[in-house]
């Protein structure tokens, strides 16, 4: 007689059960192939937290050790050179903390405001020159080496020419705030944009997929990590290119104010102006860090290492 069709063998029917029922409650849940594991969630989330903050931690050791032993080597006056516990003390401890707090806040607020719209104009100028760069390769050999020269005239010998297009305004401030970032930025942008694999690319197209079809289903999650590198690049940019607006053009915001301080010789206001500066970089840069963790947290876990 012969063998009724279907699945004899019962191990390979206990197999096929095993792929399409849930295990019975009590059961020991399976261990991983060998090689890999499974983190948490919590865990990956955990590591991207740590991997942001901890350069925040030892930036603030490494400039407090810097600015103590740039004093000391210098032996610096301490009526010009003041030291942490000096500006910690006029901007917490003194009888005038407050007021001390609100002279820093308020430019502080302005020179964000300036650097927001610098990094805004220059970071959408490097994304949608960037993938014009990759969508046409004969742009790119034509306007890169004019970008190259633009960008190796100093900001300082323009400012009066920008001053003189686009006034004291907004114009101004977003033109050469945004200078300042869209270099750095394209760089990253068009060589993440184009680091698409090429099989991804061809099975887009061969799914009918135009090159717009590439560039957002695959060409932007691909060039994510670019993209934060140049956003990490950016945020130190705009600040830098806000301060250089307020010195030369605007007259207004931490960069007015430090050059009035030290006309004024309130070298304890200079130097708590230049902390407030230099600690809000550093942590806008941490943020984006962090923001960078989380997106690979959620999207690519296994780029995140202990």
């Amino acid at each position: 007689m012969s063998a009724p069709t279907g699945t004899s063998d019962p191990t390979e029917a206990r197999g096929t059960a095993d792929l399409t029922t849930p295990p019975p409650a009590g059961a020991p849940v399976p261990a991983p192939p060998a090689g890999e594991s499974v983190r948490p969630a919590g865990h990956v989330v955990g590591v991207a937290v740590w991997r942001a903050f901890r350069p925040l931690l030892v930036s603030a050791v490494v400039a407090l050790v810097v600015w103590w032993g740039f004093l000391a080597a210098f032996e610096i006056s301490p009526f010009v050179g003041k030291t942490p516990q000096a500006v910690w003390a006029y901007l917490v401890t003194d009888p005038d903390a407050a007021t001390n707090r609100a002279t820093i806040a308020e430019p502080l607020g302005v020179t964000l405001q300036h650097a927001l719209v610098g990094f805004v104009a220059g970071m959408a100028a490097a994304l949608v020159v960037g993938a014009a760069f990759v969508a046409a390769r004969s742009l790119e050999q034509s306007l890169m080496p004019i970008a190259m020269l633009l960008r190796s005239v100093p900001l300082v010998a323009m400012t009066p020419i920008i001053v003189l297009i686009f006034g004291r305004g907004l114009g101004s401030i977003a033109v050469m705030g945004g200078i300042v970032v869209f270099f750095p930025a394209l760089v990253n942008v068009v060589q993440g944009l184009r680091s698409v694999p090429p099989t991804s690319r061809d099975l887009v197209h061969a799914y009918g997929g135009s090159d717009l079809a590439v560039m957002r289903r695959v060409g932007i999650p691909t060039a994510m990590p670019a993209i934060f590198a140049a956003v990490r690049i950016s945020v130190p940019g705009a600040l830098t290119g806000a301060l250089v607006v307020e010195w030369l053009a605007t007259g207004d915001g931490i960069g007015s104010q430090i050059l009035s301080a030290i006309g004024g010789f309130r070298y304890d206001e200079v130097w708590a102006l230049i902390v407030a500066v230099t600690a809000t970089s550093v942590v806008l840069y941490t943020l984006v860090g962090l923001l960078e963790g989380l997106v690979l947290a959620r999207y690519a876990p296994h780029r995140l290492t202990r």
